[in-house]
């Protein structure tokens, strides 16, 4: 058994579709005889998630902040609400206690969620298998500005090979569930000095053109 974070909207009003598929990802995480950590919010993508979770048989955790305990209500029968000082706190305490990460569609909050474990990733500061679940182009934006980041020399192309990209919640958690747990370092300025100090992978490297 692991304990998978989960990270996704808590905002009404959103496609029931994206409230369905958090269902669906919660019940199979509970059938699997895992349990949930998750931002600790009652309703939209965070309360399917952990109410299915819960009727399938998992132990749920949710995670919230003081000032948020009135606005995203937890819901009733959660296993465990643990409250923290801020926000800081709340992504530090679901980080420690997850052994993997599933990201659903979300907002502004999301994405920091994902972009934070994503960036700890690739410098190797944990080894925690991720998977972002989109089954109707929520996140295809993005996936297209992020490669063209890629394109352009801004990131390399190996920061793709620690996340699952995928619209199939079954092969989201086959992925969590059997991915290698080991620990992977990619090159950054930070670690070999500058991005001319190693071979380039497009145009914008040593001998690609760029002044």
């Amino acid at each position: 058994m692991s304990t998978i974070c989960l990270y996704g909207s808590a905002s009404g009003g959103i496609d029931p579709a994206h409230v369905e598929l958090a269902a669906t990802v919660g019940r199979l995480i509970g059938e699997r005889g895992h349990d949930l950590v998750y931002g600790g919010g009652g309703t939209s993508v965070m309360g399917a998630a952990e109410a299915a979770a819960r009727a399938a048989g998992a132990r749920t955790t949710g995670v919230m902040p003081q000032a948020l305990m009135d606005l995203e209500l937890p819901p009733a029968g959660l296993g465990e609400l643990v409250v923290t000082a801020d926000m800081r706190q709340r992504k530090a305490e679901m980080d420690a206690r997850a052994d993997a990460f599933v990201v659903l569609p979300g907002g502004l909050g999301t994405l920091e969620e994902l972009f934070e474990i994503w960036v700890a990733r690739t410098i190797g500061l944990h080894t925690k298998p991720m998977a972002v679940l989109d089954c109707d182009g929520h996140y295809a934006g993005l996936r297209t500005w992020l490669e063209g980041l890629v394109e352009r020399g801004f990131a390399r192309p190996l920061v793709f090979d620690v996340v699952l990209w995928t619209d199939d919640p079954a092969q989201a958690l086959d992925f969590l569930e059997r991915a290698p747990r080991e620990r992977v370092t990619l090159p950054s300025s930070e670690i070999v000095g500058s991005f001319a100090e190693y071979p380039t992978d497009g145009p914008g490297g040593p001998g690609g053109g760029a002044s």
